[in-house]
């Protein structure tokens, strides 16, 4: 199935879902993120797959959500951006098979989210992890259930509240 946003192949039993919007540190955008539920549904249904690596192209892994999906949207714009979201974090979690982050850049606020979801995360010295995603006065809570799962509740913490 051909992508906008991803590129997807496999290397021998290896599913990889590369993150490819690159100029603009590959966003959450919501058409991302409905690709990347199908991607891994297609993934997860093939029988030939046995793990998944979610990787990213360019310099940054992921920005989190695609600002501007959320400047001027109706409260169910609003509704609908994160009840897919929360369906691409439990389709992760959902799927028989590992899901790798292999994270090459900076991940913040959903993106922070979408490595914590994962089953594993490998991080090279160039990767670096933030909850806060802008300074527009946004709080993002939303990746601190992950994130307290994977590395513990009051680092999670520490990386959720901004330093004064």
């Amino acid at each position: 199935m051909p992508y906008q946003h991803l590129i997807a192949s496999t290397d021998g039993r290896i599913g990889v879902i590369t993150l490819n919007h690159p100029e603009r540190r590959n966003p959450l955008s919501l058409e991302m993120m409905f690709e990347l539920i199908a991607c891994l549904d297609e993934f997860a249904s093939s029988g030939q797959v046995r793990a998944i690596i979610l990787a990213a192209a360019g310099k940054g892994f992921c920005s989190g959500h695609d600002l501007s999906e959320m400047v001027g949207r109706t409260v169910a714009d609003y509704r609908k951006l994160f009840d897919v979201c929360t369906e691409l974090m439990t389709k992760i979690q959902s799927i028989p098979q590992p899901v790798i982050a292999q994270v090459q850049g900076v991940a913040t606020a959903a993106g922070c989210q979408l490595v914590a979801t994962c089953d594993l995360a490998i991080a090279s010295d160039q990767a670096a992890f933030a909850t806060p995603g802008v300074k527009l006065g946004l709080f993002c809570t939303t990746p601190m259930v992950a994130l307290s799962r994977a590395v513990g509740r009051k680092r999670a913490l520490e990386m959720l509240l901004p330093a004064s």
